[in-house]
């Protein structure tokens, strides 16, 4: 039996000796360098906060591979679940638009956007339907209006700034719309 803590240079040692072959291995699970290096450094790291030494009854190296397993399979398994969720909360409200409501509440957000760009300073709201409705680089519309990039990006700023004001009553709407335009 081992006794595993943090304050051992065995652990140092342990660390050093298996973290490529676990890396190699949480990698084939879940196809991601990244992720892979997190996941075996995440269980290191649980075994350096436990309050007590861990004892291993097996072999170190099969406790640590059966550990990344698991890590990666709950890694997995939350992405799974978070996946159903974004899936169900789709569906919830693609029904919620559906319905009359829900098309009212659309309709009068297409309302309130028009009233509040409308509403900007002229040259504000000719930089935010460039940058937002003809999807221009900030540095394109500097060009095309004879401005430098610094009040292209106040002028944003100050754009996006007002509209999150004037627009805050429909925050959940525009927050799913912009999901879904993403989604699709």
């Amino acid at each position: 039996m081992l006794h595993l803590d943090s304050n051992s240079q065995v652990f140092d040692q342990i660390y050093l000796d298996n973290f490529p072959a676990l890396h190699r291995y949480a990698y084939t699970i879940v196809n991601d360098r990244e992720l892979a290096e997190e996941i075996v450094h995440q269980v290191f790291l649980k075994i350096l906060e436990r309050k007590k030494p861990l004892k291993i009854h097996t072999s170190v190296k099969a406790y640590l591979f059966r550990s990344v397993n698991n890590e990666c399979l709950n890694h997995l398994k939350h992405q799974n679940v978070k996946q159903n969720y974004q899936n169900y909360a789709t569906d919830n409200m693609e029904n919620q638009v559906e319905t009359p409501s829900g098309m009212l509440a659309y309709k009068e957000l297409e309302k309130r956007l028009a009233e509040a760009i409308n509403a900007l300073p002229e040259q504000c709201r000719t930089i935010f339907q460039l940058s937002r409705f003809e999807e221009l680089k900030y540095m394109e519309i500097a060009n095309q209006l004879g401005i430098s990039i610094k009040t292209v990006e106040s002028q944003m700023s100050k754009a996006l700034k007002r509209l999150r004001i004037d627009l805050a009553d429909y925050l959940p709407l525009i927050v799913w719309l912009l999901v879904i335009k993403l989604w699709d």
